[in-house]
C-alpha cells in the first residue's frame, strides 16, 4: 500500500522514521544499574540519530542523471563518501561514477545529531542508507510506470535508467516533471551477495578532485569582504583575563576593531599578519591562580585518587596477600590530537541570520551551541562543514565558531578566524593521561584465575557536549575513559575492573579509541607477563581463558588467523622477537603480531599482522587503509606522544618538540587480514589503535627481558 508526500517529506520521514530515539539514550532512561549501562556502552554501536526539519533532503536527482547524496557525516579522510556510495548506488541501480556525496549543511540535509566519530559512520547507516536507496529507486520506478502505463514489475533499472522492454528513460527524464510522489512501503532489499560494488575496492570517489586541490578545507574558506582575526589566549593552565591595554594595538595598520568580550579579547583586521601583528602590542593580564606542574596531574590522576566506580565485577576480589600475586603498574601521558590543520571557522552574522563555514565533525552540536550562545532561532544558523584536514575527536568541541560569530556581529563583517599552532597545541582537547594497576594470579594449572584492572583518568566522555549532564550522573563512570577497560577474558572466574575518575584543571575530551590504547596496553601487557610467570605460550594462554559464545569465538579468530599469518613464534631470531596483542572495540576483535629489533637502543618495528573481524567490509581496500592509518598513529602515540606541563604551561607549541612517528620509523610491511564474522558492517576506524602498543611491548620484553609500563614507550 503507497501514500502521497511530498519529495522533501519522505526524504526526511524515510530517513529519521525507521529509526525514532537514540537508542542508547533509550538504553540509559530504562535502565539505570550503572555497571550495565556501562558494559553495553562499551560494545555498542549506535543507530544514526538523525534531524531535520522539512526543507531537507537525502538524494538528489540532477539533470545530468548524476544522483546526489547528501551525507549526514562529513568526510575526514576514512573513506565515507566513498563507502556511502557503493551502498547508495547498489540499491539505486547507478553506476559508481552516477553519483556523488557531499557533506550536508545544516540548511540543506539531513544533521546526525551524534555526528562524526566512534567509527560509526558505515555501520550506522547500512540499513537506513540502504532502504533510502531502494525505496528512491522504486519511486521512480512508479512514476516510469504511469508515463508507460504499466505494472512496476514489469520494469527493470540499471545504471540510472528504467526500462520497459525496448523503451528506456532516464531517472532525471522521469524525475524532472514530478510534482508529488508517490511513496511505496519500503521494498526488500536485495541480497548483499548480489551487490556489485559493496564488498569491492573501488577507488576513492574523490581521489580526482584531491590529485587536482580541489576539496574546500576549513583553512580554504573565504567570504566576500571578509576580514580576519587573531583571539588573546594565556598560556598557563587554568589562568583567566584580568586586564587588558589595547589602545597600541588599536592604531596598528589594517585593524578594524578591538574586540572585548566576556573574558577574552579579540582583533579583527583586514589581512591576518597584520592581526597577528596588533596582538603582540597588546599589553594583557591574566590571573593565574597556581602554576600546575607535572607531579600535580600525576597526584590527581592516580589510582585512589577522586571517585570510584566499579565497571566490571564477577568472582571474588583478589585478597591483598594471596600466594603468587603479580602487581604492575603502567602509566600514559597527556596526548594532543596533533591535527594537520588547526581549529578555526569563518562566520557571518547577518540581520539576525548566522552562517559558519568550519571543519566539524558536530554540525547539529555546532548549530545548538551556537543558538544557545546567541539566543538565535538555530534554523537561523546554517553550518557547512568542510572537509577535515584531520579530526580525530578534535573536531567535535567547536567552540571556536561561538567566537567567530561574535567578532562578526562586532564588525559588522564576515570574520575568518584559526588557531596559531601554538595555540592550538595548548588549547587542545587532550588525551587524558591514565594510571593502571594490575594485579592477577594463576591457578595450578597455569591459567588465570584472578584478574584486576584498576585504572584512573581526566574525563573523556564526561561533561562533553555529545552527553546530556543526567548522562554523566547516570553513567558515573565515564564510558569514553573505559573503553577497552573491561576484560574480555570471559572464561577468568574473578574479574575485577575499577575505575577513578578525576576533572583536571585543562580540557581533556575524545582523541581517537578514546581510553582503548591506554586500557589495552595494560590489560594486554599484563596478561603476558602472567603467561611469562607460568610458563605458557602467551597466545594459547588467552585462547584458553576465552568462552565459546559469539563474541568470543570471534575474537579466538582473529587471534588464530594472527597467530597462523604471522608464523608466531616466541623465539628470537636474527636479533627480533615477535609480540603479540588483541583488544575488542565496539564488536570489533582485533588482533596484532609484531617484529621488533633494538637499533642503537631505540626499538624499531619492522613488521605488523593485524586480523579485524569487521563483519562486511564495504570497501576492503579503504579498511585496510584505516587499518595502516590507525596503527601507524597507534605507534606513534605509544612509541613516541608526549605533552608534558613546564612552569605552568603545556609543553610543547610545535610539531618537532612534540615528536611523533615520521616515515623511518614505520613498518617496512604491514599486512591486514579481514575475516567476515557478523552479517552486516562494523566498526572500523578506532578499534585497529588498541593493541600495537601492548604488542610492541610484549616483543621487547622478549627481546631485552624489561617490561616496559609506561608510553611513550622507551629502553631504559
Amino acid at each position: 500500500m503507497s501514500k502521497k508526500l511530498s519529495r522533501r517529506k519522505f526524504l526526511v520521514r524515510g530517513g529519521l522514521g525507521t529509526l525514532g530515539v537514540l537508542a542508547v539514550g533509550t538504553y540509559l532512561f530504562r535502565n539505570p544499574i550503572r555497571r550495565e549501562i556501562i558494559g553495553f556502552a562499551e560494545s555498542f554501536v549506535a543507530p544514526y540519530s538523525g534531524s531535520g526539519t522539512e526543507a531537507n533532503l537525502w538524494f538528489e536527482i540532477t539533470k545530468d542523471n548524476t544522483i546526489v547524496l547528501h551525507s549526514p557525516k562529513v568526510e575526514m579522510g576514512q573513506g565515507t563518501f566513498t563507502g556511502f556510495a557503493q551502498i547508495a548506488a547498489d540499491e539505486l541501480d547507478v553506476a559508481i561514477d552516477q553519483i556523488q556525496v557531499i557533506a550536508a549543511s545544516s540548511a540543506s540535509g539531513i544533521i546526525d545529531s551524534l555526528g562524526t566519530g566512534g567509527s560509526l559512520s558505515i555501520a550506522s547507516l547500512w540499513t537506513t542508507l540502504r532502504e533510502l536507496a531502494a525505496t528512491t529507486r522504486e519511486m521512480v520506478k512508479l512514476e516510469a510506470s504511469k508515463k508507460w502505463n504499466v505494472s512496476v514489475d514489469k520494469l527493470t533499472t540499471k545504471n540510472g535508467i528504467v526500462f520497459n522492454g525496448d523503451e528506456q528513460l532516464s531517472y532525471a527524464e522521469i524525475a524532472k516533471d514530478v510534482t508529488d510522489w508517490e511513496i511505496p512501503d519500503t521494498p526488500k532489499l536485495k541480497p548483499v551477495k548480489s551487490y556489485k560494488l559493496v564488498g569491492k575496492p573501488i577507488p576513492r570517489i574523490d581521489l580526482k578532485a584531491k590529485v587536482y586541490g580541489e576539496p574546500v578545507f576549513g583553512m580554504d574558506a573565504e567570504m566576500d569582504n571578509m576580514l580576519h582575526a587573531v583571539i588573546l589566549r594565556p598560556e598557563y593552565i587554568g589562568a583567566t583575563f584580568k586586564s587588558a591595554n589595547f589602545s597600541k594595538a588599536e592604531q596598528m595598520p589594517g585593524v578594524v576593531k578591538v574586540v572585548q568580550i566576556d573574558d577574552w579579547l579579540g582583533i579583527v583586521a583586514k589581512t591576518y599578519p597584520e592581526a597577528l601583528a596588533a596582538k603582540f602590542e597588546v599589553d594583557v593580564e591574566w590571573n593565574v591562580p597556581k602554576k600546575w606542574t607535572e607531579e600535580d596531574i600525576r597526584t590527581l590522576i592516580s589510582v585512589g585518587s577522586g571517585d570510584e566506580m566499579i565497571v566490571q565485577k564477577e568472582g571474588d576480589v583478589l585478597e591483598t596477600d594471596a600466594k603468587d600475586t603479580l602487581e604492575l603498574e603502567f602509566k600514559s601521558p597527556i596526548g594532543a590530537h596533533a591535527q594537520l590543520e588547526p581549529n578555526g571557522a569563518v562566520a557571518s552574522y547577518k540581520d539576525g541570520k548566522v552562517t559558519v563555514i568550519l571543519s566539524t565533525q558536530v554540525i547539529g552540536i555546532t548549530q545548538n551551541q551556537l543558538s544557545k550562545a546567541l539566543d538565535i532561532d538555530k534554523n537561523n544558523i546554517n553550518i557547512i562543514p568542510t572537509y577535515l584536514g584531520g579530526g580525530f575527536g578534535r573536531r567535535l568541541n567547536t567552540n571556536h565558531a561561538i567566537q567567530a560569530v561574535k567578532l562578526s556581529k562586532a564588525v559588522g563583517q564576515p570574520v575568518k578566524y584559526f588557531f596559531t599552532r601554538k595555540e592550538e597545541f595548548q588549547n587542545d582537547m587532550f588525551r587524558p593521561p591514565t594510571h593502571h594497576i594490575m594485579k592477577g594470579r594463576l591457578n595450578d594449572k597455569g591459567l588465570i584465575e584472578n584478574l584486576e584492572h584498576h585504572f584512573a583518568s581526566g574525563n573523556v566522555a564526561i561533561d562533553s557536549l555529545l552527553l546530556p549532564d543526567i548522562a554523566n550522573k547516570v553513567l558515573g563512570a565515564d564510558f569514553g575513559a573505559i573503553r577497552g577497560g573491561r576484560i574480555h577474558y570471559s572464561d577468568i572466574k574473578n574479574v575485577r575492573s575499577i575505575q577513578w575518575h578525576k576533572t583536571l584543571p585543562f580540557a581533556t575530551s575524545w582523541w581517537r579509541s578514546l581510553g582503548l590504547l591506554a586500557n589495552t596496553f595494560a590489560i594486554e601487557s599484563f596478561v603476558d607477563e602472567l603467561a611469562l610467570q607460568g610458563n605458557k605460550n602467551p597466545i594459547e594462554l588467552r585462547l584458553a581463558q576465552i568462552k565459546d559464545n559469539e563474541e568470543g569465538i570471534r575474537l579466538k579468530n582473529v587471534i588464530i588467523k594472527a597467530q597462523e599469518a604471522s608464523n608466531y613464534s616466541n623465539a628470537i631470531s636474527n636479533g627480533r622477537a615477535m609480540g603479540f596483542a588483541c583488544s575488542t572495540d565496539t564488536g570489533t576483535p582485533c588482533a596484532q603480531v609484531v617484529e621488533v629489533s633494538i637499533v642503537e637502543k631505540e626499538i624499531k618495528v619492522h613488521k605488523v599482522t593485524c586480523v579485524m573481524d569487521c563483519g562486511i567490509a564495504v570497501n576492503p581496500d579503504q579498511v585496510r587503509a584505516q587499518c595502516e592509518g590507525a596503527m601507524i598513529m597507534a605507534m606513534s602515540a605509544a612509541m613516541h606522544e608526549k605533552m608534558y606541563i613546564e612552569d605552568g604551561q603545556l609543553q610543547p607549541t610545535i610539531f618537532g618538540p612534540y615528536e611523533m612517528a615520521m616515515i623511518k620509523h614505520a613498518p617496512k610491511e604491514i599486512n591486514v587480514h579481514l575475516i567476515q564474522g557478523i552479517d552486516k558492517p562494523g566498526p572500523v576506524g578506532e578499534p585497529p589503535l588498541g593493541p600495537i602498543a601492548a604488542a610492541i611491548g610484549n616483543a621487547v620484553r622478549r627481546l631485552t627481558g624489561e617490561r616496559l609500563t609506561e608510553m611513550p614507550l622507551k629502553l631504559s
